[in-house]
């Protein structure tokens, strides 16, 4: 099978780091779990030859990382037209305004149409600047297909490591806005339990008691009312972590899933206009990769969300002042 081999030195803020969480953030887009396969699979290496199999290896300052990583067949991602509002842009990074209905790379499924796509196209060999797997040259974190909002991209290997490094050590800030159906008991809130994949509809996330990881959402009603007959929320929802569908999981959790959501909400969430989950990935803040200044997005509320908000009799505004 095809292989490319990664080098690495381990930077003195790795030292001490677990290898899978190091590799994590030298390679972003790699799951924990492939990583950790090619650690036991004697994939990755220290300068002398000797395999690291072992996943909680410490790694250590100045220490010599090579990872040989099997590719994909055709891996080939082409370059399309970029066409995406663009909230900032230097020469270290990019954040766009990602809209509803796009993927963010290329999968089964989705070979073309995504940001990755645009990306090359805008950037003439910006893929071959990075050491990056699996199509995904940039992409630091990623957005649901029908979340709107918010999505940072890195523009040199050196603010991919930075911004990687961000995004896994949390100290990235990400508001949403969501628009559910119903109003919490408790106006605001933190969510904190484990999400893991759903134990009979495997293509599901949910709450579970064991085999999931720590997920945490902090949420604030900032207005309630009535849209089509129907009690509505307009919600404020920070995320901690990171885990799949976890807004929409945590969310519905509580009785009140987002609108338009099918997964999670099911036929309660059906209100016209809603043709896809009301979540929106309005503000992110987090360290600049070169200077380390404090930086803040706010990305408009798209069309749709912004009508049903419009449409809704709001009865209770400024309820948490």
């Amino acid at each position: 099978m095809p292989h490319k081999t990664l080098e690495f030195d381990i930077t003195p803020d790795c030292s001490g780091a677990r290898l899978d969480r190091c590799l994590s953030r030298l390679i972003p887009g790699s799951s924990r779990a492939y990583l950790q396969k090619l650690i036991k699979d004697g994939l990755v290496q220290n300068s002398a030859g000797s395999s690291l199999t072992l996943p909680r290896y410490p790694v250590k300052s100045g220490e010599h990382i090579i990872v040989t990583m099997p590719e994909i067949e055709d891996t080939t991602v082409k370059a399309e037209d970029f066409d995406y509002p663009i909230l900032f842009e230097d020469e270290h990074m990019l954040v766009i305004a990602k809209p509803a209905g796009v993927v963010v790379h290329p999968a089964a499924g989705n070979p073309d149409g995504t940001i990755v796509n645009a990306l090359l196209g805008r950037y003439p060999g910006f893929g071959d600047r990075f050491q990056n797997v699996n199509g995904r040259p940039g992409i630091v974190h990623r957005l649901d297909k029908d979340t709107s909002g918010c999505l940072v991209v890195a523009k040199t290997p050196d603010a991919l490591f930075k911004l990687g490094t961000a995004f896994a050590e949390h100290t990235t800030q990400k508001t949403y806005l969501a628009l559910v159906r119903g109003v919490p008991k408790k106006l605001s809130d933190e969510i904190v339990n484990l999400i893991g994949r759903h134990p009979v509809n495997r293509q599901k996330m949910a709450v579970v008691e064991r085999n999931g990881k720590m997920a945490i959402s902090l949420y604030r009603t900032k207005k309630s009312g009535t849209l089509d007959g129907n009690t509505v929320s307009l919600m404020e929802v920070d995320i901690k972590t990171g885990r799949t569908h976890q807004i929409r999981v945590h969310l519905s959790s509580i009785g009140i899933p987002v609108l338009g959501d099918q997964v999670y909400g099911g036929s309660r969430t059906n209100i016209e206009g809603a043709d896809r989950q009301m979540l929106h990935a309005w503000r992110i803040s987090l360290p600049h990769p070169a200077t380390g200044e404090r930086m803040t997005f706010e990305a408009p509320i798209p069309e749709d969300m912004q009508t049903l908000i419009d449409r809704t009799l709001w009865e209770n505004e400024n309820l948490l002042k």
